[in-house]
């Protein structure tokens, strides 16, 4: 498989990013013989490989991958200094159970307001022996001991890390571009797959708006959930999900916590989006990432109630998503409460729509047509095993690394 090749990537997500980064560190690949292209829509890291919380976890799935890629995460942070260029640690991981309070006496402030003070609430022995009985780590001492019922480990260093998604994205593409991949801005229109195998891909120029089309022996669509956009039959769907990051009022250990919280009945207030108070169910469940530069990124429950748009740069935030989950989290962690809401953003996560699950890592039956997409919330974790699995696909015929029929995208195209 030594003659000349054109591969193209579709997608700059972290699917993209690290098919094209273990592209180029193939033993086969020849730059003299192999042309990668990588298509982006619109910006590198500009959907959920952007906006994710960056959870890494032996404990992940699917468990046929999650260990190659948990591994692959360690060695690159190891040669590309991940820790200093993304963010890279491991941390602890629980499940918290408490209860929110009603009315929190201050509020989250928002990054261009900076009216309210702030409150740094001091931890007496009464409040710390709560938070014992609780079960909670001494180290995780920023939820209010009056709120906290229990807390569980889930995983610990050894078995759970964290990244900064954008971060670790672009530098992704970057260690890529610089091994020999070329990237255009570009929005896919089509990808010729006549008489059974790819010939070309045209798209749309982003900066002259011109249609352009260029020769493809191998196509990888790995366009999150935009898949389904360039490869119709990818049975690929998109749900929206929201999520915030906030500078605590003090720093913050290096916890990822699940929680559950139940609410008061009179939850709810009303706020700078929002004339008048919102109903809210019984708990709620956030999701809390204790990130390094003391910041805090805290994530809800997705929804399905506007459509997928054209490109990631025309993903709609809804304001007042992003401030429930700021109450909720204010509603059990004065330091979370009482800092600044630094983001409000929203992303769109790729689900695979068939009973088997996913993601979908492999051929397609079309000859030189791959298909990698799929990965639901678990897309930063398993971005590099995807993307060495991906490199093996295209220069050796088949997967080497990891045991992945299950994953096999034919079975559900």
């Amino acid at each position: 498989m030594s003659d000349s090749r054109d591969i193209v990537i579709i997608g700059g997500g972290i699917i993209g990013c690290t098919s094209a980064y273990f592209l180029t560190r193939h033993p086969a690949f020849d730059p003299s013989k192999h042309r990668i292209t990588l298509l982006e829509a619109s910006k590198i890291a500009g959907g959920a490989s952007g906006k994710a919380g960056g959870l890494l976890a032996l404990w992940a799935y699917p468990s046929n991958i999650v260990p190659l890629s948990y591994r692959l995460h360690a060695e690159l942070a190891k040669e590309h200094g991940g820790a200093d260029r993304w963010g890279y640690r491991r941390i602890h991981c629980g499940q918290l159970d408490a209860k929110g309070r009603s009315s929190p006496t201050s509020v989250a402030k928002n990054r261009h307001n900076d009216s309210g003070s702030i409150s740094l609430q001091k931890r007496d022995e009464k409040a710390l022996a709560k938070l014992t009985a609780a079960g909670i780590p001494k180290d995780l001492d920023w939820f209010s001991p009056d709120c906290v019922r229990s807390y569980s480990e889930m995983g610990d260093p050894s078995t759970t890390a964290q990244v900064h998604p954008y971060q670790f994205t672009t530098a992704m593409a970057k260690l890529a571009e610089e091994g020999g991949v070329k990237i255009v801005l570009g929005l896919v229109s089509n990808i010729d797959r006549s008489g059974g195998q790819v010939r070309s891909v045209t798209y749309e120029d982003k900066e002259t708006s011109k249609s352009q089309t260029i020769p493809a022996t191998d196509v990888i669509v790995a366009a999150g959930p935009w898949s389904k956009r360039v490869y119709p039959p990818a049975p690929i769907a998109a749900m929206r999900a929201h999520s915030v990051t906030i500078t605590p009022s003090r720093p913050i250990s290096a916890y990822a916590v699940f929680t559950e919280i139940s609410l008061p009945a009179d939850f709810g207030r009303t706020d700078m989006f929002v004339k008048s108070k919102r109903g809210h169910g019984k708990t709620a469940t956030p999701e809390i990432y204790a990130r390094p530069n003391n910041e805090a990124y805290a994530c809800g429950e997705g929804d399905r109630l506007v459509p997928l748009p054209k490109t990631t740069a025309d993903v709609e935030t809804d304001d007042a998503r992003c401030q429930d989950i700021v109450d909720y989290v204010s509603s059990i962690s004065d330091e979370l409460r009482d800092g600044e809401v630094t983001v409000r953003q929203a992303c769109y996560l790729p689900n695979v729509e068939t009973a088997s699950g996913g993601p979908l890592i492999g051929l397609t039956g079309v000859k030189g047509l791959l298909l990698a997409a799929g990965h639901t919330c678990w897309g930063i974790q398993n971005g590099p095993g995807t993307g060495k699995l991906i490199s093996e696909f295209v220069f050796d015929g088949k997967a080497k690394s990891a045991s992945i029929g299950s994953l096999d995208p034919r079975k559900a195209l």
